[in-house]
């Protein structure tokens, strides 16, 4: 089997969406790195950088990959699209 996507999720602490998007991954064998942009206004700069402009928490990285926020990986997850994602190890691009 191939190992497993690396995920960054860029969040807060009080954002229901990041916890939402943490709880999902884990359900699916994923420990995603989680990178606070609360009072962090370096990575809160670096996340809107990666993420085109977007300043909304979670913003989601599968394989260093942009995804988008929880919306978009719960819609992923509904398609049968993320699956394929998470299982993906090596590296795109």
């Amino acid at each position: 089997m191939k190992g497993m996507a690396m995920v960054r999720v860029y969040a807060t602490g009080a954002c229901p969406y990041c916890r939402r998007a943490e709880m999902l991954l884990r359900s699916k064998g994923i420990t995603p790195e989680i990178i606070r942009v609360d009072g962090d206004p370096m990575q809160r700069q670096a996340m809107q950088k990666l993420a085109s402009g977007r300043h909304t928490v979670p913003q989601i990285f599968i394989n260093g990959r942009h995804v988008g926020g929880y919306d978009d990986i719960a819609a992923l997850d509904r398609q049968g699209a993320l699956d394929p994602l998470l299982q993906d190890g090596g590296q795109k691009g």
